[in-house]
């Protein structure tokens, strides 16, 4: 069995099947709606009310520490976190650009999010595929916790991040609780 060829079709037919279709025609207020007051989400450099922001650029990406509970998130941080996490895998771990979040140009609107979120997406399991099976056994190399990790362990935690966030997207996407919260708005 081709385990690479296993791990790269999991997480293409998600990508193809269940994550992407459920991002097309993403709006911009879908994009930034905050569910809640003090939502983390993709904002204005120089707007954020969260502990730290991080990005270059004129958006910068809310992030804290010590969050106890679990801060609620816009679809603008979620798309943010992806696209981020899967330059800095190719950047740190098959030698793509460098990136890293302080130097990532988070989106300023649905679109430009998901022609990251596709590049990105891309660039990531293209590099993947290109590892083979004996890629996936390679030591991670970084970050210095899972140095000696192999690379498989690395590809599946990235599949659970996709499907994570996908599932949270499909959880507020525009037919379900932006449109009812919308909906709920205007009675």
């Amino acid at each position: 069995m081709d385990w690479n060829a296993e791990v790269v079709e999991q997480i293409e037919t998600h990508w193809r099947t269940r994550l992407r279709p459920r991002l097309d025609g993403l709006t911009d207020d879908e994009y930034f709606w905050e569910p809640v007051e003090g939502c983390w989400t993709v904002s204005r450099r120089g707007q954020s009310s969260a502990q730290r922001s991080f990005g270059q650029g004129e958006f910068t990406w809310d992030y804290g520490d010590n969050h106890d509970p679990e801060p609620v998130t816009t679809i603008a941080w979620r798309l943010g976190h992806l696209a981020s996490g899967l330059a800095q895998s190719v950047s740190r771990r098959f030698g793509g650009p460098e990136v890293d979040l302080d130097t990532f140009e988070y989106a300023g609107t649905a679109d430009q999010a998901l022609r990251q979120l596709d590049d990105n997406f891309a660039a990531w399991i293209d590099a993947v595929r290109r590892e083979g099976e004996a890629g996936l056994l390679r030591p991670q190399g970084w970050p210095p916790a899972f140095a000696d990790a192999p690379m498989a362990r690395l590809v599946l935690y990235s599949n659970v991040e996709l499907v994570h966030h996908g599932a949270e997207r499909s959880a507020s996407s525009g037919t379900s609780t932006y449109a009812w919260a919308a909906a709920d708005l205007l009675v």
